[in-house]
């Protein structure tokens, strides 16, 4: 009797056959990514994948432009920079703060933080909208966060030592002079802008644009640049097609990882056996918690002596403050405050019930006509809209400092022997 033929599934066959196709797409989306080798060999926890992994991990926590002196440190810093990004962000792992940072081990576990970070986010998007090449001249606009009122006032920190006043005032001229070369720069940029698009206008093809840009214009200057910058762009096309096709196969991945994770070592929380308020102790150890309850009584009854002595003094220092017309005084000045600070929140609401606002880069544009499109921005009102923040700011700003005249002129008066010399207004 002859051997019964095995029957092969063909949907195995396209799975197993989708996997690389997968890992391949993901390695070609993400920023100088690694050989799909790397990530099986990540499955088995073998070293020589480990170093790659870190050095992909840093690249997407923190990608930085190839000349940055960042982007060239070393493995052991590198990893050092990762954890700290994964543990500000929730990594719920605890297996990866306890890898050692010299790329040793731990491929597999840095394997599943890369998961991880793909699944609460289009990371290979993100990464290629960083890397875009901008063939316009384009100006970033958004006012999502913008915000009439500063917020809640920072908390008071006193200094360790004397501060000079004279290095304050050196520090405060030095932010004004970069501030002022900040905005001359931008000027000079506009102006330079302009220029391009009166003396091009008529060139570009497309009509609604009507001249051509900075990067166009250098490409009818140079063109061995354009060269340089059509070859950029299809490595720009290439991460694309390699976007989409992650995500037409990305299934498989999860899938994959799926079996990647029933390999480890399930991790038991440190909160998962044990009471959220009161340690566990063992049957055996009755007298010691009989004895550690009575030390926290002892110090539960010395903390409550400390906070009547401490409650004491301060209402001896308060002196019957709240009942004198200089309480009345303080307190209208607080509700005066407040209502300001409920007016310019009203006022945000107000403006964010209208239209949403703009977010993200728009392209610069020269227009006689004035014509502008639905989902086209037009200067003026950018231009409007940042002057009532900055009258909101600017009044915000008064009134900080008028406290702060008033908080030196008292304690100008608690020192008879002081003479306080305002500056000179401007």
């Amino acid at each position: 009797m002859g051997r019964r033929r095995q029957r092969v599934d063909p949907a195995a066959g396209a799975r197993a056959g989708a996997l690389p196709e997968a890992i391949a797409a993901l390695s070609r989306s993400l920023p100088s990514g690694p050989s799909p080798e790397i990530f099986r060999r990540a499955k088995f926890d073998r070293p020589e994948a480990t170093s790659a992994l870190w050095q992909l991990l840093f690249r997407v926590l923190s990608p930085l432009p190839v000349g940055n002196a960042l982007a060239s440190l070393a493995l052991e810093a590198q990893a050092h920079l990762v954890k700290s990004a994964l543990c500000s962000q929730g990594y719920p792992r605890l297996a990866l703060a306890q890898l050692p940072e010299d790329g040793s081990q731990g491929s597999r576990e840095l394997l599943l933080a890369l998961s991880w970070l793909l699944a609460r986010g289009p990371v290979p998007e993100q990464m290629l909208a960083q890397a875009r090449v901008p063939l316009g001249d384009e100006m970033t606009v958004c006012q999502c966060e913008a915000l009439a009122s500063p917020g809640p006032p920072a908390p008071h920190m006193e200094a360790e030592g004397p501060v000079d006043v004279r290095r304050v005032q050196w520090l405060m001229g030095k932010l004004q002079f970069r501030w002022r070369q900040l905005v001359s720069s931008q000027q000079e940029q506009c102006a330079l802008l302009s220029k391009i698009h009166l003396y091009t206008r008529g060139c570009h093809s497309d009509q609604s644009l009507g001249h051509l840009s900075v990067t166009e214009a250098e490409m009818l200057r140079d063109p061995e640049g354009g060269q340089q910058l059509l070859q950029t762009l299809e490595r720009e096309n290439q991460r694309l097609e390699a976007v989409l096709a992650w995500r037409h196969t990305e299934l498989v991945f999860w899938r994959w990882m799926d079996t990647v994770l029933g390999t480890c070592a399930p991790e038991v929380p440190a909160a998962a056996s044990q009471p959220t308020f009161l340690p566990w102790v063992p049957e055996r150890g009755g007298g010691e918690l009989e004895l550690v309850v009575r030390e926290l009584q002892a110090l539960e009854e010395e903390l409550r002596e400390a906070v009547e002595r401490r409650r004491a003094a301060w209402e001896a220092k308060a002196g019957g403050c709240g009942r004198g017309p200089e309480w009345s005084a303080a307190r209208r000045a607080s509700r005066e405050a407040v209502e300001k600070e409920l007016g310019a929140l009203q006022q945000c609401w107000k403006q964010d019930s209208g239209p949403a606002r703009p977010h993200g880069p728009h392209r610069l544009v020269r227009r006689e006509d004035g014509a502008a499109g639905e989902r086209d921005l037009r200067a003026a009102e950018v231009i409007r809209t940042l002057r009532s923040q900055e009258a909101c700011l600017e009044a915000v700003l008064r009134r900080l400092q008028g406290q702060c005249r008033q908080e030196l002129a008292r304690l100008v008066g608690a020192l008879p022997g002081l003479i306080w010399i305002p500056p000179p207004g401007r």
